[in-house]
Protein backbone atom coordinates (compact mmCIF):
# COMPACT_ATOMS: atom_id res chain seq x y z
CA UNK A 1 0.00 0.00 0.00
CA UNK A 2 1.37 3.41 -0.96
CA UNK A 3 2.10 5.92 1.81
CA UNK A 4 -0.47 8.41 0.47
CA UNK A 5 -3.17 5.74 0.38
CA UNK A 6 -2.24 4.58 3.89
CA UNK A 7 -2.48 8.12 5.26
CA UNK A 8 -5.83 8.74 3.53
CA UNK A 9 -7.43 5.49 4.72
CA UNK A 10 -6.12 5.95 8.27
CA UNK A 11 -7.51 9.49 8.38
CA UNK A 12 -10.88 8.24 7.10
CA UNK A 13 -10.96 5.58 9.80
CA UNK A 14 -10.21 8.03 12.61
CA UNK A 15 -12.92 10.34 11.25
CA UNK A 16 -15.35 7.39 11.23
CA UNK A 17 -14.53 6.48 14.83
CA UNK A 18 -15.07 10.09 15.91
CA UNK A 19 -18.22 10.13 13.78
CA UNK A 20 -19.75 7.45 15.99
CA UNK A 21 -19.58 9.82 18.94
CA UNK A 22 -20.93 12.74 16.94
CA UNK A 23 -23.82 10.77 15.41
CA UNK A 24 -24.84 9.27 18.74
CA UNK A 25 -24.72 12.61 20.54
CA UNK A 26 -26.55 14.30 17.66
CA UNK A 27 -29.32 11.69 17.77
CA UNK A 28 -29.80 11.57 21.53
CA UNK A 29 -29.42 15.29 22.23
CA UNK A 30 -31.15 16.74 19.18
CA UNK A 31 -33.81 14.19 18.21
CA UNK A 32 -36.45 12.26 20.16
CA UNK A 33 -35.04 8.74 19.62
CA UNK A 34 -34.44 6.78 22.83
CA UNK A 35 -31.05 5.24 23.65
CA UNK A 36 -32.22 1.61 23.50
CA UNK A 37 -33.69 2.05 20.03
CA UNK A 38 -30.56 3.83 18.84
CA UNK A 39 -28.46 0.91 20.09
CA UNK A 40 -30.63 -1.70 18.38
CA UNK A 41 -30.77 0.13 15.05
CA UNK A 42 -27.01 0.77 15.15
CA UNK A 43 -26.09 -2.86 15.86
CA UNK A 44 -28.65 -4.30 13.42
CA UNK A 45 -27.61 -2.03 10.57
CA UNK A 46 -23.94 -2.73 11.32
CA UNK A 47 -24.61 -6.47 11.24
CA UNK A 48 -26.48 -6.16 7.94
CA UNK A 49 -23.75 -4.09 6.29
CA UNK A 50 -20.96 -6.38 7.52
CA UNK A 51 -22.89 -9.45 6.33
CA UNK A 52 -23.19 -7.89 2.87
CA UNK A 53 -19.46 -7.12 2.83
CA UNK A 54 -18.56 -10.69 3.80
CA UNK A 55 -20.50 -12.00 0.80
CA UNK A 56 -17.83 -10.47 -1.46
CA UNK A 57 -14.95 -12.05 0.44
CA UNK A 58 -13.78 -15.65 -0.03
CA UNK A 59 -14.19 -17.94 2.97
CA UNK A 60 -10.82 -19.18 4.21
CA UNK A 61 -9.97 -21.83 6.76
CA UNK A 62 -9.93 -20.42 10.27
CA UNK A 63 -11.76 -17.27 9.19
CA UNK A 64 -14.07 -17.54 12.20
CA UNK A 65 -17.58 -16.23 12.64
CA UNK A 66 -17.83 -14.48 15.99
CA UNK A 67 -18.46 -15.59 19.57
CA UNK A 68 -21.40 -15.05 21.92
CA UNK A 69 -19.24 -13.61 24.72
CA UNK A 70 -17.73 -11.18 22.24
CA UNK A 71 -21.23 -10.29 21.05
CA UNK A 72 -22.24 -9.61 24.66
CA UNK A 73 -19.20 -7.37 25.18
CA UNK A 74 -20.01 -5.54 21.94
CA UNK A 75 -23.60 -5.03 23.09
CA UNK A 76 -22.44 -3.75 26.50
CA UNK A 77 -20.13 -1.26 24.77
CA UNK A 78 -22.86 -0.02 22.40
CA UNK A 79 -25.60 0.20 25.05
CA UNK A 80 -23.51 2.04 27.63
CA UNK A 81 -22.20 4.27 24.82
CA UNK A 82 -25.73 5.26 23.80
CA UNK A 83 -27.06 5.91 27.30
CA UNK A 84 -23.91 7.87 28.22
CA UNK A 85 -24.39 10.23 25.29
CA UNK A 86 -27.78 11.32 26.58
CA UNK A 87 -25.86 13.69 28.85
CA UNK A 88 -22.21 13.79 27.74
CA UNK A 89 -20.75 16.16 25.13
CA UNK A 90 -19.20 14.37 22.15
CA UNK A 91 -15.59 15.21 22.95
CA UNK A 92 -15.81 14.37 26.64
CA UNK A 93 -17.48 11.05 25.86
CA UNK A 94 -14.84 10.10 23.30
CA UNK A 95 -12.06 11.00 25.72
CA UNK A 96 -13.54 8.89 28.52
CA UNK A 97 -14.18 6.01 26.13
CA UNK A 98 -10.71 6.05 24.63
CA UNK A 99 -9.03 6.41 28.02
CA UNK A 100 -10.97 3.48 29.47
CA UNK A 101 -10.21 1.27 26.46
CA UNK A 102 -6.48 1.87 26.68
CA UNK A 103 -6.36 1.52 30.47
CA UNK A 104 -8.25 -1.78 30.21
CA UNK A 105 -5.77 -3.17 27.70
CA UNK A 106 -2.75 -1.96 29.69
CA UNK A 107 -4.13 -3.54 32.87
CA UNK A 108 -4.61 -6.78 30.94
CA UNK A 109 -0.93 -6.72 30.03
CA UNK A 110 -0.01 -6.13 33.67
CA UNK A 111 -2.21 -9.03 34.75
CA UNK A 112 -0.43 -11.20 32.21
CA UNK A 113 2.83 -10.55 34.07
CA UNK A 114 4.25 -7.76 31.95
CA UNK A 115 6.02 -5.38 34.35
CA UNK A 116 5.74 -1.73 33.29
CA UNK A 117 8.89 0.27 32.65
CA UNK A 118 9.35 3.56 34.49
CA UNK A 119 8.05 5.68 31.62
CA UNK A 120 5.03 3.40 31.22
CA UNK A 121 4.21 3.63 34.93
CA UNK A 122 4.50 7.42 34.80
CA UNK A 123 2.25 7.52 31.74
CA UNK A 124 -0.40 5.36 33.40
CA UNK A 125 -0.34 7.56 36.50
CA UNK A 126 -0.69 10.70 34.37
CA UNK A 127 -3.60 9.25 32.36
CA UNK A 128 -5.35 8.07 35.54
CA UNK A 129 -4.92 11.51 37.11
CA UNK A 130 -6.44 13.08 33.98
CA UNK A 131 -9.47 10.80 34.15
CA UNK A 132 -9.98 11.53 37.86
CA UNK A 133 -9.65 15.29 37.27
CA UNK A 134 -12.15 15.18 34.41
CA UNK A 135 -14.91 13.56 36.49
CA UNK A 136 -14.27 15.30 39.84
CA UNK A 137 -17.27 17.34 41.01
CA UNK A 138 -17.20 20.94 39.84
CA UNK A 139 -18.95 23.49 37.68
CA UNK A 140 -17.50 22.11 34.43
CA UNK A 141 -17.42 18.42 35.39
CA UNK A 142 -19.42 16.12 33.08
CA UNK A 143 -22.49 14.35 34.56
CA UNK A 144 -21.35 11.51 36.84
CA UNK A 145 -23.80 8.87 35.59
CA UNK A 146 -22.95 9.56 31.96
CA UNK A 147 -19.23 9.45 32.79
CA UNK A 148 -19.55 6.10 34.58
CA UNK A 149 -21.56 4.65 31.70
CA UNK A 150 -18.94 5.78 29.18
CA UNK A 151 -16.12 4.34 31.29
CA UNK A 152 -18.05 1.06 31.41
CA UNK A 153 -18.47 1.27 27.64
CA UNK A 154 -14.71 1.68 27.26
CA UNK A 155 -14.00 -1.31 29.51
CA UNK A 156 -16.45 -3.42 27.47
CA UNK A 157 -14.80 -2.32 24.20
CA UNK A 158 -11.38 -3.09 25.63
CA UNK A 159 -12.54 -6.60 26.57
CA UNK A 160 -14.07 -7.02 23.11
CA UNK A 161 -10.81 -5.93 21.48
CA UNK A 162 -8.75 -8.31 23.63
CA UNK A 163 -11.04 -11.22 22.77
CA UNK A 164 -10.67 -10.38 19.08
CA UNK A 165 -6.89 -10.70 18.94
CA UNK A 166 -6.00 -13.34 16.35
CA UNK A 167 -9.63 -14.48 16.04
CA UNK A 168 -9.50 -14.99 12.25
CA UNK A 169 -10.75 -12.87 9.35
CA UNK A 170 -11.56 -9.56 11.13
CA UNK A 171 -14.46 -8.62 8.83
CA UNK A 172 -16.17 -12.00 9.12
CA UNK A 173 -15.58 -12.23 12.88
CA UNK A 174 -16.88 -8.69 13.41
CA UNK A 175 -19.97 -9.49 11.33
CA UNK A 176 -20.62 -12.53 13.50
CA UNK A 177 -20.17 -10.57 16.70
CA UNK A 178 -22.50 -7.79 15.53
CA UNK A 179 -25.12 -10.40 14.64
CA UNK A 180 -24.83 -11.97 18.10
CA UNK A 181 -25.13 -8.56 19.78
CA UNK A 182 -28.49 -7.86 18.13
CA UNK A 183 -30.61 -10.22 20.33
CA UNK A 184 -29.22 -8.55 23.46
CA UNK A 185 -30.12 -5.12 22.09
CA UNK A 186 -33.62 -6.29 21.13
CA UNK A 187 -34.10 -7.56 24.70
CA UNK A 188 -32.99 -4.14 25.98
CA UNK A 189 -35.48 -2.41 23.69
CA UNK A 190 -38.29 -4.68 24.93
CA UNK A 191 -37.34 -3.97 28.54
CA UNK A 192 -37.32 -0.24 27.80
CA UNK A 193 -40.49 -0.32 25.69
CA UNK A 194 -42.14 2.25 27.94
CA UNK A 195 -39.60 4.83 26.77
CA UNK A 196 -39.70 3.79 23.10
CA UNK A 197 -39.57 6.78 20.75
CA UNK A 198 -39.12 6.32 16.99
CA UNK A 199 -37.79 9.53 15.50
CA UNK A 200 -37.04 9.50 11.73
CA UNK A 201 -33.95 11.69 12.01
CA UNK A 202 -32.69 9.73 15.03
CA UNK A 203 -33.16 6.44 13.20
CA UNK A 204 -31.27 7.85 10.21
CA UNK A 205 -28.36 8.82 12.47
CA UNK A 206 -28.39 5.34 14.03
CA UNK A 207 -28.35 3.72 10.57
CA UNK A 208 -25.41 5.90 9.56
CA UNK A 209 -23.58 5.06 12.78
CA UNK A 210 -24.09 1.33 12.33
CA UNK A 211 -23.71 0.85 8.58
CA UNK A 212 -21.12 3.55 7.79
CA UNK A 213 -19.02 4.79 10.71
CA UNK A 214 -19.07 1.42 12.50
CA UNK A 215 -19.21 -1.31 9.83
CA UNK A 216 -17.37 0.37 6.97
CA UNK A 217 -15.06 2.19 9.41
CA UNK A 218 -13.97 -1.13 10.94
CA UNK A 219 -13.41 -2.72 7.52
CA UNK A 220 -11.17 0.18 6.40
CA UNK A 221 -9.28 0.02 9.72
CA UNK A 222 -8.60 -3.68 9.35
CA UNK A 223 -7.34 -3.06 5.81
CA UNK A 224 -4.69 -0.58 7.01
CA UNK A 225 -3.65 -2.36 10.22
CA UNK A 226 -1.21 -4.73 8.47
CA UNK A 227 0.68 -1.67 7.18
CA UNK A 228 0.99 -0.05 10.63
CA UNK A 229 3.22 -1.05 13.52
CA UNK A 230 1.41 -1.81 16.77
CA UNK A 231 2.74 1.42 18.26
CA UNK A 232 1.65 3.50 15.28
CA UNK A 233 -1.80 1.91 15.26
CA UNK A 234 -2.28 2.67 18.94
CA UNK A 235 -0.84 6.17 18.75
CA UNK A 236 -2.89 7.32 15.76
CA UNK A 237 -6.08 6.61 17.70
CA UNK A 238 -5.14 9.42 20.06
CA UNK A 239 -6.60 11.71 17.40
CA UNK A 240 -10.15 10.37 17.83
CA UNK A 241 -11.14 12.32 20.98
CA UNK A 242 -9.62 15.48 19.49
CA UNK A 243 -11.62 15.09 16.26
CA UNK A 244 -14.78 14.36 18.26
CA UNK A 245 -14.24 17.37 20.50
CA UNK A 246 -13.76 19.81 17.63
CA UNK A 247 -16.59 18.17 15.70
CA UNK A 248 -18.85 18.69 18.71
CA UNK A 249 -17.89 22.36 18.88
CA UNK A 250 -18.37 23.01 15.16
CA UNK A 251 -21.36 20.78 14.40
CA UNK A 252 -23.21 20.56 17.72
CA UNK A 253 -22.39 23.89 19.32
CA UNK A 254 -20.74 22.31 22.36
CA UNK A 255 -18.38 24.24 24.62
CA UNK A 256 -14.64 23.66 24.96
CA UNK A 257 -13.82 23.89 28.67
CA UNK A 258 -10.45 24.37 30.35
CA UNK A 259 -11.05 21.17 32.33
CA UNK A 260 -11.54 19.18 29.13
CA UNK A 261 -8.38 20.63 27.57
CA UNK A 262 -6.25 19.95 30.66
CA UNK A 263 -7.67 16.46 31.12
CA UNK A 264 -7.18 15.66 27.43
CA UNK A 265 -3.53 16.64 27.61
CA UNK A 266 -3.00 14.48 30.70
CA UNK A 267 -4.95 11.44 29.47
CA UNK A 268 -3.74 11.39 25.88
CA UNK A 269 -0.21 12.36 26.87
CA UNK A 270 -0.06 9.63 29.48
CA UNK A 271 -1.37 7.01 27.07
CA UNK A 272 1.13 8.15 24.44
CA UNK A 273 3.96 7.67 26.97
CA UNK A 274 2.80 4.12 27.67
CA UNK A 275 2.39 3.22 24.00
CA UNK A 276 5.67 4.69 22.81
CA UNK A 277 7.73 3.22 25.64
CA UNK A 278 6.07 -0.14 25.04
CA UNK A 279 7.09 0.13 21.40
CA UNK A 280 10.72 0.71 22.38
CA UNK A 281 10.87 -1.86 25.15
CA UNK A 282 8.87 -4.62 23.45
Amino acid sequence: MSRARLILLTALTMAAFAGNSLLCRLALAHTAIDAATFTTVRLASGAAMLWLLTQWRPVTSGSGGGRWLSGLALFAYAACFSFAYISLPAGTGALLLFGAVQVTMVLHDLRSGKTPRMAQAAGMALAAAGLVWLVLPGVSAPPLLGSLLMLASGVAWGIYSLRGRGAGDPTRVTAGNFLRAVPFSIALSIAAAGALTLDPAGVAYALASGAITSAIGYVIWYSVLPSLSATSAATVQLSVPVIAAFGGIVLLGENLTLRLVASSIAILGGIAMVIRDKGRGG
